[in-house]
């Protein structure tokens, strides 16, 4: 009897462990689900924080007040000889035109001071858009138009209410006098907001209010498809001979060995090649899509090498031994049954290569693609920019106004990054092949 209570009372010992094991188990398995919960949490918090600082910063850029002008279009000032001819159009003073407008809306602004108080409200470029709607339509001389003009920098802030009268004047650029004439015409409803298409469409420029990132699209644009056309075709080629053609020797262990530590290399050593071989070497057009092409898809192309191989290995063995059996050579189980079923992969691989491609800035930098550059390129071999240089650029300027510039250019470059993830999950899902 003794023996069997000993025998009883060990076992209903080793069932209590057991339900502590079992209870302590059940303990850490929630513990780490609220882990991964906070985790996941802390992540989405630090996300939406900084999105939403970055949209609240970059609102402005895509806005712009500007100033409703008469603008007498003096044929005499314009076109003295009247001919209308567009070399004539080209040259007139225009700048002296909307000053005219700007003193006849202001008349108490006298003297020589208080007028260039008043022509820095406006901005500098507001004579080129006066020039542009006569260059487009010569038969407007001789008339008056009402002509919108973009209000200067620290006007369009004071307007946003980014400037505060509570400032002493003597800490801001606009004195109080310059914020009355602001106010006497806004109450005019001559001052109003308008959205800014010259900011998607434009070129860099000086003035904050002039400065757009369409030179800046354009260039990368360019710079991306520089890099697609050479970086596609010759990192799947590669990765294809690679997994199914090459012997494994010591030298297709060594190819492999350095495609993998250039994935890891510092994206500037790329840009120091390219200086000293796309530059130095060849003598290349410095700061131009082609170069900055040639640069990116020397580091996208072991990425783009790394995915394939890895699309290609994950299609079972039974696919190349049903194709091979069925008597297909190498070269048509590649092409009629690999690449088909790892296309997805492969595609996946290849726009999250070129979205990483579209972020990098130092290689850029290296190959001088950091210049002002005001125009739009209108080819390859055209001085350009790139949405992450402009950034750069724009953060490093000490105006004020381009605080809002340097957040909507990062907002565009989100959209042009939310579009290739977009793509890449939208053609793995359409892809994909069942098997």
């Amino acid at each position: 009897m003794g023996s069997k209570e000993t025998v009883r009372l060990e076992a209903a010992r080793s069932l209590d462990r057991g339900q502590e094991l079992t209870r302590r188990r059940n303990r850490a398995e929630r513990r780490f689900r609220w882990y991964g919960v906070m985790a996941l949490g802390f992540a989405m918090v630090t996300l939406v924080v900084l999105l939403s600082s970055v949209v609240w910063k970059g609102f402005g850029a895509f806005t712009q007040y500007r100033l409703l002008l008469d603008v007498d279009l003096n044929s005499e000032v314009i076109d003295p000889t009247g001919r209308l001819e567009r070399k004539d159009l080209s040259r007139a003073n225009y700048d002296g035109l909307v000053r005219q407008a700007l003193r006849d809306l202001v008349p108490d602004a006298s003297g020589r001071k208080q007028k260039k108080k008043l022509y820095r409200l406006i901005s500098s470029g507001s004579g080129y858009e006066v020039r542009r709607l006569v260059l487009e339509n010569p038969t407007l001389v001789g008339t008056r138009q009402r002509i919108e003009v973009p209000l200067s920098s620290e006007a369009d802030l004071y307007m946003k209410g980014h400037v505060s009268r509570e400032v002493d004047q003597s800490n801001r650029k606009l004195s109080d006098q310059q914020l009355d004439w602001l106010d006497s015409l806004a109450s005019q409803g001559l001052v109003e907001l308008f959205f800014d298409w010259h900011f998607l469409t434009g070129g860099d420029s000086r003035e904050p209010e002039l400065a757009g990132v369409g030179g800046a699209v354009v260039g990368s644009l360019l710079t991306l498809l520089v890099t697609l056309v050479i970086c596609f075709p010759v990192g799947v080629a590669a990765a294809v001979h690679l997994e199914e053609f090459a012997k494994k020797n010591r030298l297709t262990d060594w190819i492999e060995v350095n495609i993998n530590n250039l994935a890891a290399v510092p994206s500037i050593i790329f840009g120091l090649l390219g200086l000293a071989l796309f530059l130095g070497f060849m003598g290349m057009t410095r700061s131009a899509p082609l170069v900055g092409g040639l640069v990116l898809a020397l580091r996208t192309l072991p990425i783009i090498i790394i995915v394939s191989r890895a699309a290609l290995a994950a299609v079972p063995p039974s696919i190349r031994e049903a194709a091979l059996g069925m008597g297909a050579s190498r070269l048509q189980l590649v092409a009629h049954h690999l690449l088909p079923l790892a296309l997805p992969g492969i595609l996946t691989g290849t726009i999250i290569g070129m979205a990483q491609a579209l972020g990098e800035t130092a290689p850029l930098l290296m190959i001088g693609m950091v210049a002002f550059v005001a125009d739009i390129p209108a080819g390859l071999e055209d001085p350009s920019t790139v949405l992450p240089v402009q950034v750069f650029l724009w953060s490093d300027a000490p105006e004020r106004g381009f605080e809002a510039k340097t957040s909507g250019a990062i907002i565009v470059l989100l959209v042009f990054l939310l579009f290739l993830n977009a793509a890449a999950v939208y053609l793995r899902k359409r892809l994909e092949i069942k098997y």
